[in-house]
């Protein structure tokens, strides 16, 4: 699931929604699509437990229906944990997003202290200016102000394990494998799970 793009990834939500009979309403206009949208698009190679995903529909069905219709229509590694009925007016997920939190596996030679001191000077740089190449050409950006914050879990035999909240939002998003090569990394990570998306309180 992980090696899924996003876009394939609404393709997929969109295919199980009409195949579980959910009336799903579209947009207007020339090409109407389906009203779904995911809060955080999930880059490729990252797993997550914490994702959340607005959808409309034309006709009310109860929470319980829908979590088990849908479910019954997605593949192995994809499966709804929770619906909640909101109101129309109710703000988009996508504009609430503030924060994600992830858990980064990293192999290093380096040990406990080093990693920590690494996590200490990065929280207490005020910039950090980055180029990130994109297909479009380089973009120049400060990465510190998508770090909220950096810490160290665990720490044994050539591995460890790091813990990051980074911006998530309509003015950029932090991604954990440039914040772990500012730190000194030079390996990418062996892994990067998304638990926590942190919405803006109301």
């Amino acid at each position: 699931m992980k090696y899924i793009s996003h876009l394939d990834i609404m393709r997929l939500w969109q295919r199980a929604l009409s195949r579980a009979g959910m009336a799903l309403a579209y947009s207007e206009g020339f090409h109407p699509h389906p009203r779904i949208s995911l809060a955080a698009p999930l880059a490729v190679g990252v797993t997550s437990e914490a994702e959340f995903m607005d959808v409309t529909l034309t006709r009310q069905v109860s929470p319980h229906f829908f979590t088990a219709a849908v479910n019954q229509q997605l593949p192995a590694g994809l499966a709804i944990l929770q619906v909640v009925s909101i109101a129309e007016n109710v703000p988009s997920l996508q504009s609430q997003v503030r924060f994600a939190e992830y858990i980064v596996e990293l192999e290093t030679e380096k040990g406990r202290e080093e990693i920590a001191s690494a996590s200490n000077d990065l929280l207490a740089l005020q910039q950090l200016p980055w180029q990130h190449q994109r297909d479009t050409g380089p973009r120049h950006y400060d990465l510190r102000q998508l770090i909220d914050d950096v810490w160290l879990i665990d720490c044994s035999e050539g591995r460890c394990t790091l813990a990051m909240r980074l911006r998530c939002d309509s003015g950029g998003s932090g991604r954990p494998e440039q914040v772990a090569a500012a730190m000194g990394f030079t390996e990418h990570p062996k892994s990067i799970h998304r638990t926590r998306l942190v919405l803006r309180a109301n």
